[in-house]
């Protein structure tokens, strides 16, 4: 650390986007602190993926339970609300305190404030100006709110994962990832569930055929679509909320969930006084993850960029920043194949080349459909919609593929490594893999279609 600086770098937010290159920076001897004005950790480890995934342990239970209708007793099946949510409370409220206390062991400074830049090595908190080398912008996003009438009668995702009791009838703005996501949860607890979107297409990003499967699942199981219309406002009545959509249709309801996306933490951090440039996709940088103040970087979902903003991309983006401030690499930032996963009930994933874009491109790429659920019966669990669409190049490596199924998360894991690795079916061949269970099956019909 140069003499004139209090650190060697500073970060301003502490998820996934900053601790991991903190870690590693302060392994290597550098000085650093970090600054967060809410939960350490961030809004993954604290209010969302975490969170989520808890919660939804136990519908994936009765998820299951569903594809054994004449073995399974299904009215005898159902889930605590309270008591899920009072052990999520004692699973994931300690887990910032925890971090902290990790990375304060490991010599990091932590400060509890709004951290704002005040130039190119000073950032302000709590009135106290702590100078640095390097400065890693790490302030994720924060829940977008519809400017509509009534708008503050609606709740977030935040929220949402700490309901204390869960709405006899729940309404959901916004059919992308995380509407979905949790009227797949609300549906399964025996809510009434109505979900408005503006278009009339839900989940853009995923394979369009899984989704219409999806979509075909929810609706016979309750859920109300109202599609290509948007609410107009909201009433708070003597016994809960009314939604009036654009098209006129009044909606009687107990809640409100606004998921209509999330937007970049870009205000109030100082961004003004050095003109680093951004929108309102978020902090542009270059190939290096640099602003173009060149000692400040930016790293995970408060960028502006193309990639898939998930928690794995900024840990991977955070590792890259580390690197690149102690030498250990020039180049820069090369992404391998990302997967996604939508956790409804069943999952969507999804992992390089898609479907659509293969079909644009059918001398290059060739689309097989197999579906697994089906051909392994007993071993994938008696799950027969469980499908998989894969993209073979020409030289017939594995380039992409699309999943259907309750295990889709696992499975997309497992063909991440052939992807990437442009691991060969013969290659495959030569590996034994556990038996039985349903990603040797899997495999198994992997390796035929990729001969």
């Amino acid at each position: 650390m140069s003499e004139q600086f209090n650190y060697d770098v500073i970060f301003l937010g502490s998820g996934h986007a900053a601790w991991h290159a903190a870690l590693t920076l302060k392994q290597a001897n550098k000085s650093v602190a970090i600054i967060e004005k809410d939960k350490i950790a961030g809004t993954c480890t604290n209010y969302g993926c975490n969170a989520k995934i808890l919660l939804e342990g136990p519908y994936e239970i009765l998820e299951a339970a569903e594809s054994y209708p004449n073995i399974i007793n299904q009215d005898q099946l159902s889930v605590n609300w309270e008591k899920l949510m009072s052990y999520k409370q004692q699973v994931i409220s300690p887990l910032s305190s925890t971090l902290e206390q990790m990375f304060t062991q490991y010599g990091i400074d932590v400060y509890h404030g709004a951290g704002s830049l005040v130039s190119e090595h000073i950032i302000e908190v709590n009135n106290q100006q702590l100078s640095t080398d390097y400065i890693v912008l790490a302030t994720g996003q924060h829940s977008n709110k519809l400017a509509i009438e009534g708008s503050e009668h609606t709740f977030d995702s935040r929220d949402f994962l700490s309901l204390e009791q869960f709405p006899k009838h729940i309404t959901i703005v916004g059919a992308g990832i995380i509407g979905i996501e949790f009227a797949s949860i609300a549906i399964k607890n025996g809510s009434e569930v109505t979900l408005i979107h503006h278009t009339d297409k839900a989940l853009t990003g995923f394979n369009r055929k899984h989704v219409d499967k999806l979509m075909n699942k929810l609706t016979n199981e309750g859920i109300e679509f109202h599609l290509d219309t948007s609410p107009e406002k909201v009433t708070k009545t003597n016994d809960g909320y009314t939604v009036t959509t654009t098209t006129g249709e009044i909606i009687k309801t107990d809640y409100v969930l606004d998921s209509t996306g999330r937007r970049p933490n870009v205000k109030g951090i100082g961004l003004e006084k050095l003109d680093i440039n951004n929108s309102p996709n978020g902090i542009q940088v270059d190939k290096y993850l640099r602003t173009n103040v060149p000692n400040i970087y930016a790293s995970g979902d408060v960028l502006d960029k193309a990639i898939p903003k998930l928690t794995p991309t900024a840990t991977f983006e955070s590792n890259y920043i580390a690197a690149h401030i102690l030498g250990m690499t020039t180049h820069s930032i090369s992404y391998p194949a990302i997967p996604s996963v939508l956790y409804s009930l069943p999952r969507l994933a999804q992992i390089g080349v898609t479907v659509e874009q293969a079909e644009l491109n059918t001398e290059q790429y060739t689309i097989k459909t197999i579906p697994f659920g089906q051909q392994l019966l007993f071993e994938y669990k008696n799950e027969t919609t469980a499908e998989m669409d894969i993209v073979l190049d020409s030289q017939k490596h594995l380039v992409g593929a699309e999943i259907y199924a309750n295990d889709a998360p696992d499975l997309i894991n497992l063909l991440t490594f052939i992807v990437n690795k442009q691991i060969t079916a013969q290659e495959l061949n030569q590996m034994i893999f556990a038996f039985p269970g349903s990603s040797s099956g899997v495999l198994d019909l992997l390796k035929m279609n990729m001969l």
